[in-house]
């Protein structure tokens, strides 16, 4: 497939793409070649796919019928070339009208390329459950997850498992893990709000000072900083896990709050001087205030902004709001680390480390 041979495809959502390929093609092929063999089939890990915002422009590599087979131990070693190659030459050449067969680019990337004859090069990953995991997170799932698991893992990981689909679960372990990733523990939850608050809090009144001096490009870039920080806020008030930086707006658009705070941002970022930038600003601040005290985790706080010291910025002094969070925690676990330091996700801002996180862990091991 060449750059713009994806367009002679009707786009299909991947996900839907996936379930039509496992329930077309593999569900019939195991039926007839393994009626014995314990499996589950699901789509999840890495792709836009996965996450629900593939669109025609996605089809141009590493997208269409994809998913992944998991066997039993006990079955892995001695069942999994045979299915391989019986998958390789037993699929149909196509689902839905696009190719089941996949070649490699010259960057790594797969693309589906159509054939005529011969075995299918298939995008079907055969696996263990704790086999991928351990490679996809770092640790099984089907264990105890430790603290440190949750915070080193990306909201952009975990959603590409909590959005994924389980097609078959012949195992029984699949969508109890799902669920199990689905949101962060209490506490946790509660401690990741804290930081988020308390990210707020380094910043928020550096807009104006920026400004005042005459950086206007200074004033731009924070308020484009607490703009961001306040987005992510918003993700974990309404718990939902934050993608990547590439869908991150995307995903934004689908909360509830973006209703009221997407036009705010926009002023915000049209605003021509820091004053202006201000005035937006504090309706934003004193909106996740309102949103907060929806949450009834604390007691409620002021939704009304305030100078910081005597000087004219205007701030909502989420310090404070990060304070009342970090009281209610209990577990004690949770309560002995680091006070501001949080998830991955804020305090890294690599791409990379964001979105392959066993490249990130093969070299923090390094140090271990």
């Amino acid at each position: 497939m060449s750059d713009e041979d994806h367009l002679l495809y009707d786009f299909l959502p991947g996900l839907d793409l996936s379930e039509a390929f496992f329930k077309k093609a593999v569900k019939p092929f195991m039926k007839k070649h393994f009626p014995e063999l314990v499996y589950s089939a699901v789509r999840i890990g890495h792709g836009s796919d996965v996450l629900g915002y593939d669109t025609a422009q996605s089809m141009d590599h590493d997208w269409g019928p994809k998913l992944q087979i998991f066997l039993n131990e006990s079955d892995y070693s001695s069942v999994r070339e045979e299915l391989d190659s019986k998958l390789r030459n037993n699929l149909p050449y196509e689902v839905k009208g696009f190719p089941t067969n996949f070649v490699e680019n010259e960057d790594g990337t797969m693309r589906m390329t159509p054939i005529e004859n011969g075995p299918v090069n298939h995008g079907i990953e055969i696996n263990t459950v704790s086999g991928f995991f351990i490679e996809y997170l770092g640790f099984n799932p089907m264990e105890d997850i430790r603290i440190i698991d949750w915070l080193v893992l990306p909201q952009q990981v975990l959603l590409s498992i909590a959005n994924g689909r389980v097609f078959h679960d012949g195992l029984d372990r699949m969508k109890e893990i799902v669920a199990k990733l689905e949101h962060y523990p209490h506490d946790l939850w509660l401690y990741l709000l804290t930081n988020q608050w308390e990210r707020i809090a380094q910043e928020e009144a550096f807009m104006g000072r920026c400004g005042q001096v005459g950086d206007e490009l200074g004033s731009r870039i924070v308020a484009t900083r607490l703009i961001s920080d306040i987005m992510g806020l918003c993700f974990l008030m309404e718990r939902q896990y934050a993608p990547y930086i590439k869908w991150f707006g995307t995903a934004f658009s689908k909360l509830k709050s973006a209703k009221t705070l997407t036009p705010l941002f926009t002023k915000i970022l049209d605003a021509g001087s820091w004053k202006e930038r201000q005035e937006h600003l504090v309706d934003a601040y004193e909106y996740i205030a309102r949103l907060h005290n929806e949450l009834g985790i604390t007691d409620t706080l002021t939704t009304e902004v305030s100078r910081f010291y005597n000087r004219p910025f205007m701030i909502i002094h989420a310090e404070k709001f990060a304070e009342a969070i970090y009281a209610q925690i209990k577990d004690e676990e949770v309560k002995q680390l680091p006070k501001y330091l949080g998830g991955i996700d804020q305090y890294v801002d690599s791409t990379e480390v964001l979105s392959y996180t066993n490249k990130f862990r093969r070299f923090w091991s390094m140090y271990q």
